[in-house]
């Protein structure tokens, strides 16, 4: 009892001499530990003495002591649990670096003897698995014994948590930190099996990674690595992306496709897998499967199960990668949120620049498209391409974008054609199409809206519009707006309309017009017309790009109001014109051609001469909306010419209501037509003669009215034709069987 009080003593003497006499309170506990040289707490003040006064080398030697003479004192794990924290953590300060540096003075022996007894103390799965990583990292060597062991430790914990996501703490350690030190000691034997399942993790992982949500930071920095997209199960947070149970600088991944590819090229070596052992890019990887597929019907065994797995694997890799890449581009909210947002989302349609052609051209092009079968009375019914070569097959289909609206328009095509290569690939043999079915079922793929978005387009663009309908029902399903993702740039409602006007364009393809005006008729109630001047410019510099295209190509359109509500036009018209120019009468169909027409003048023209020639065949033409909404003064000369004896005198029924069109005329009415046609034509910047007798035998409301229609020249079009959209929307619908 005695010395235990000895100690206390000397102890007690030591704390009181540190602060005003350090070397006297040193031979203090130097005297007390020789006298004692068992006893703890004189071995403990002294390391406290020196470990505070950051002495590292003397402070390392005390703790190395401590650890092999007192290895069972729980005030020993304590501290060293402080030093492993420390090495763990990202933190630079004073202390946790000193704490670094202390360690590094003790034998490597007895690091690993001390991480090794440290993680056995830890009952934490995460903080179990850092420690063994440190471990890990530090000796090499121990990767053989407890490499697999963390891992598979790691993926069972991920397993029990229920996590929904593939991006969390226990993959994201298992991915990063140890599958590279498990893959890379060549001294283990895995079996090819093990290395399958451990590459599809890190894929996974690493796609869930790079489609994440965006955070509020990220929009506004923009994302270092491109990787800024929304995956299920990974939220929108309004903080920096930080996985749960991680730091932010433990839970970013720079490079993740680069990352994934050096563990593919690792992975692809051990198991003997065909061709070059570096892999130099995904583009060559495909190449090379695409070579090794064409001998994989020879092979048999062994051989052929190594092949077959190496096909579905760097295929399936290159798959969601291009179609990331392509979605990236064309669906950019997913990606960068809508702060950050330049433009709308894209949309693939098909290409209407052959809209305003000859109907004979259109009639030529849709042979292609649709079969035709005669019925019992004569009508033609439109049968879908689906399942047929030409369309169906999609070959040598173009995809028209301007360039000067995206940029990078060559690297997105590209994207999207090496993603559907690699999904052909993945089809072209049953055994293959099952071993990716069977990863797809495990990543939950279904749920992936930015893969559905792929999926839909490559649908699409293959002609089988049927299809393309039923996945943009699903899409819909899996993209139901919540309240709170609502924005006031109106995001919600774009990415509605990219739907609708994506099924429209299907119905189109498919001849079923009035679907397709029903589907259109409801962007356009959601629109705002833009400026007239601004769309002109726009569409004057791609008409100069366009050139002459058959008819089954298609076009990524911007889906903004200033592209969005003249493609609706163009595609109503497209919509009309068949029925309108057939052996039998249809008024209304010719009429809403007319106003229709008025977009994009002078383009039309030609098919605008057209209706006038069957107008004159038929000898009358009645559409009581022409003054609500033709506008345009070269077709009101044509119309005002047909009632001319020069014109043939056709009778022209345009006035629903002559008492509300012709009341409370304005003083210019009373100046002869003639001349304010003239006018009109110089403010419209045409140079036809329109003096051809006009006046001449013309009924007064009808001239009032004709009259009252010039001074009307100088209207926004585009609202003019909106209005008619939104009035006229039944009448539309019910003109279209």
């Amino acid at each position: 009892m005695s010395a235990q009080k000895d100690c206390e003593f000397l102890v007690k003497r030591a704390r009181e001499l540190v602060s005003d006499d350090p070397c006297a309170a040193k031979a203090w506990l130097i005297t007390a530990r020789t006298l004692y040289p068992t006893d703890f707490n004189i071995q403990y003040e002294m390391y406290s003495i020196e470990r505070n006064a950051e002495r590292t080398a003397s402070a390392g030697r005390l703790l190395y002591d401590m650890f092999i003479n007192f290895p069972d004192q729980p005030v020993v794990w304590r501290e060293i649990s402080v030093i492993t924290a420390a090495l763990r953590s990202d933190s630079q300060d004073k202390q946790a670096q000193f704490l670094r540096a202390l360690f590094e003075t003790l034998p490597a022996r007895v690091q690993c003897e001390m991480l090794l007894k440290a993680t056995e103390q830890c009952f934490n799965t995460l903080e179990k698995a850092e420690m063994l990583l440190l471990l890990l990292k530090r000796f090499p060597e121990s990767v053989v014994q407890h490499g697999v062991n963390l891992g598979e430790t790691l993926l069972e914990a991920e397993a029990s948590e229920n996590v929904e996501s593939p991006v969390n703490c226990f993959r994201k350690l298992f991915v990063c930190d140890v599958l590279p030190l498990v893959i890379n000691n060549m001294d283990m034997r895995l079996p090819a099996s093990l290395m399958q399942k451990y590459i599809l993790k890190a894929a996974e992982f690493y796609i869930g990674y790079v489609t994440r949500g965006p955070s509020a930071d990220a929009q506004i920095q923009g994302s270092q690595d491109g990787a800024t997209l929304k995956s299920p199960g990974v939220s929108r947070g309004p903080q920096r992306f930080v996985i749960d149970g991680l730091s932010e600088k433990s839970s970013a991944v720079a490079e993740p496709w680069e990352r994934l590819l050096d563990i593919l090229t690792v992975v692809g070596a051990r198991c003997e897998w065909q061709g070059d052992k570096g892999q130099r890019s995904y583009v060559d990887m495909l190449q090379r499967v695409k070579e090794l597929c064409r001998y994989l019907l020879g092979l048999e065994g062994e051989t052929r199960s190594r092949c077959c797995s190496q096909v579905v694997i760097c295929a399936a890799l290159v798959l969601f990668r291009s179609a990331y890449l392509y979605v990236s581009a064309v669906q950019p909210s997913l990606f960068q949120g809508v702060g950050a947002m330049t433009s709308g989302p894209w949309i693939l349609v098909e290409d209407l620049s052959s809209v305003y052609s000859d109907v004979e051209v259109d009639r030529a092009a849709l042979k292609h498209a649709h079969k035709k079968r005669k019925l019992a009375d004569g009508r033609e019914k439109t049968i879908s391409s689906d399942d047929e070569e030409g369309l169906g097959k999609g070959r040598g289909r173009h995809i028209l974008v301007s360039k000067a609206d995206m940029p990078n328009w060559s690297e997105t095509l590209e994207s999207f054609r090496t993603a559907r290569e690699s999904w052909d690939l993945l089809h072209s043999h049953d055994g293959l199409e099952a071993e990716f079915k069977k990863i797809c079922a495990a990543w939950k793929t279904e749920s992936w809206l930015w893969f559905r978005i792929f999926l839909t387009d490559m649908i699409i663009y293959q002609g089988h519009y049927r299809k393309a309908l039923s996945s943009l029902h699903q899409m819909a399903a899996v993209q139901q707006p919540q309240p709170a993702q609502q924005s006031p740039t109106g995001q919600a409602s774009l990415e509605h309309h990219r739907a609708l006007i994506q099924q429209a364009s299907c119905h189109y393809a498919l001849g079923e017009y009035r679907m397709a005006c029903e589907k259109l008729l409801d962007v356009v109630s959601g629109l705002v017309p833009p400026n007239q001047e601004l769309t002109k410019v726009t569409e004057d510099q791609s008409r100069i790009k366009s050139k002459t295209r058959r008819g089954n190509d298609l076009r990524l359109l911007p889906c903004t109001n200033r592209a969005v509500l003249p493609f609706c036009l163009q595609l109503m018209l497209a919509c009309f014109k068949l029925r309108t120019f057939t052996d039998s009468r249809d008024d209304l169909s010719l009429g809403h051609v007319v106003v229709l027409l008025q977009h994009d003048w002078p383009r039309g023209e030609m098919l605008f001469l057209k209706a006038i020639e069957k107008i004159c065949q038929q000898g009358s033409f009645q559409y009581e909306n022409f003054f609500n909404y033709v506008t345009n003064i070269d077709m009101l000369e044509e119309f005002a010419y047909l009632r001319t004896p020069e014109g043939g005198r056709i009778q022209l029924e345009l006035l629903p209501n002559q008492g509300m069109l012709i009341k409370n005329p304005s003083p210019a009415l009373g100046v002869e037509l003639n001349t304010l046609l003239l006018q009109g034509v110089q403010t419209m910047d045409r140079h036809h003669t329109v003096t051809r007798g006009i006046t001449k035998g013309v009924k007064e409301d009808f001239r009032l009215a004709m009259e009252r229609q010039v001074s009307r020249c100088g209207e926004n079009l585009l609202s003019v034709l909106h209005r008619f959209c939104i009035n006229e929307k039944i009448i539309i619908i019910q003109s279209l069987p």
